[in-house]
């Protein structure tokens, strides 16, 4: 990331306002882009965008390359001619407050068929001719991906251990029979590709004629039922019968006392690094094309990670495994050459960790909520920090700045009064003031904070699987009260790069 004092705003797209029950890649992604045009921010940070699997966490994605087909704007495919107006009439009242992410599913899979099928049927040579030459560029993953998202389909949504042998062990007789009769369910999902890579592409696009730039988001690891740990077994812990040996997760820390047992499979860094880490380096390649930094959540896993043995109920009887990370993010660098990553380096951090991160000149985070622990200093507390690093208020994993405020102690609560100089009244900004005033290169805000929303908006709560994910903002939340407060203290702390013009 440039050196230039910036700010930005977290929202992921699902959160997006919009009339089909789920933000999509349409007409909300394209105004919100205006907003942050309007309030001078620079940056637009999200989600990983993946389709996603176990409890709807965009943590937990079916892949890591492949886009999340809920996103897809349904109204766009209505101009492309692929949908008539008819077809989304019949479309259900979803709340336009949370996702209700089973009944968005429900009621978007017959729509997206049809389009498909017009697509088919109708299109014309150049959307053809684009749609061959996308699949051409993604043929590294796409093929397998398409492969286990049919298979799931005629399996129940079955995880791909459970499927029969053969096609757990990826037997090529298996194989072929498979995509020969499911050739138009694979085909299905390539083009849900196609349409989502289609519209993403073209909202970057847009952020970038108003110099708004994209932070991004990978895990660490992938989900356990991905195609990533289908088509590649032989890079994930997994014994011959193809079951994980050892999974991750974190011990006991800030957000849960058992730690937290994530379920995902480890890889074989030793394997990984024979082939000059060719998949990172894909999975890499793919996420530069969707943004422009890269936020790579669990850092500290490339230092060292924590092992959980499989079956264990509570990630405590874990133990740390050293990772190459130093090796790693050299070839990294040497095969796509500068870095724009920032290094989420929360939790358990130690000298290893600071260390890969400084040497490799990756810019940490700093969470105001962690600062005002009134026991002990921290590096969290803004008079401790360094130029290269990103302040946030909170993040998709924190409660709202408003939410944890009510919950502080009374000690924490005096900590922050007096070191904010503020009587507590609309705490959000003053933690907002806080971070656009301090020396972080970086300032980000999540929309919640900028709302100033309590607990009942927080997007995730760590450790736990249902209710997660499912905030979203509304139309009336985008004032311009709000947008000229922001872009004030923005320009006040000098956050505003250069000015930014929208016709």
């Amino acid at each position: 990331m440039k050196n230039d004092r910036a700010s930005g705003i977290l929202l992921h797209p699902t959160s997006l306002p919009g009339k089909y029950g789920i933000g999509t890649l349409g007409k909300a992604c394209f105004d919100f882009i205006d907003f942050l045009v309007r309030t001078g921010q620079t940056y637009w940070q999200i989600l990983p965008l993946g389709p996603t699997g176990y409890a709807d966490s965009p943590y937990q994605c079916f892949s890591a390359h492949a886009g999340n087909p809920n996103l897809i704007d349904l109204d766009l495919l209505v101009k492309l001619k692929l949908l008539e107006h008819e077809d989304l009439e019949e479309f259900p009242h979803l709340s336009e407050n949370q996702v209700e992410f089973d009944a968005v599913q429900k009621a978007r899979l017959p729509i997206l068929k049809k389009a498909f099928e017009r697509f088919l049927h109708y299109a014309d040579n150049l959307d053809k001719m684009a749609y061959r030459n996308f699949l051409k560029e993604q043929s590294k993953w796409i093929n397998d991906y398409a492969l286990f998202m049919a298979i799931k389909s005629n399996r129940g949504q079955r995880p791909w251990y459970q499927w029969e042998e053969s096609l757990k062990m990826r037997e090529p007789e298996a194989l072929r029979a498979i995509q020969t009769s499911f050739h138009e369910e694979i085909d299905f999902h390539k083009f849900l590709q196609y349409a989502f890579f289609r519209q993403w592409m073209a909202v970057k696009e847009y952020a970038h004629k108003y110099k708004i730039r994209i932070i991004g988001d990978i895990p660490l690891y992938v989900a356990l039922d991905s195609s990533d740990a289908w088509s590649n077994p032989e890079i994930f812990e997994f014994d011959t019968n193809r079951n994980p040996i050892r999974v991750g997760g974190v011990p006991p820390d800030y957000f849960s006392e058992t730690g937290q047992l994530w379920g995902n499979p480890l890889f074989r860094w030793n394997v990984l690094k024979e082939t000059d880490y060719r998949w990172w380096i894909e999975r890499i390649e793919t996420n530069l094309m969707l943004y422009d930094i890269i936020r790579i959540d669990h850092f500290r896993g490339f230092a060292a990670y924590w092992a959980v043995p499989y079956g264990e109920k509570t990630a405590i009887n874990g133990s740390w495994i050293p990772c190459p990370g130093q090796d790693f993010f050299s070839v990294i660098r040497e095969k796509l050459g500068s870095l724009p990553i920032i290094a989420e380096d929360l939790g358990v951090i130690t000298p290893d960790v600071e260390a890969l991160r400084d040497g490799f000149g990756l810019p940490g985070m700093k969470i105001l909520q962690f600062a005002f622990d009134s026991a002990e200093a921290n590096d969290y507390i803004p008079h401790n920090y360094v130029k290269n690093c990103i302040v946030y208020t909170g993040t998709h994993d924190n409660d709202t700045v408003v939410g944890w405020f009510e919950k502080a102690s009374d000690e924490d609560k005096k900590y922050v009064l007096d070191y904010l100089n503020t009587d507590g009244n609309e705490i959000n900004w003053a933690f907002i003031r806080l971070a656009w005033s301090s020396v972080a290169n970086t300032a980000i805000v999540p929309m919640q904070d900028l709302l100033g929303l309590d607990t009942e908006s927080r997007m995730n709560l760590p450790g736990t699987t249902t209710g997660n994910w499912t905030w979203r903002a509304k139309n009336s939340d985008f004032t311009a009260r709000l947008a000229e407060r922001l872009a004030r203290l923005t320009r006040l702390y000098g956050r505003t790069i250069k000015v930014k013009t929208k016709i």
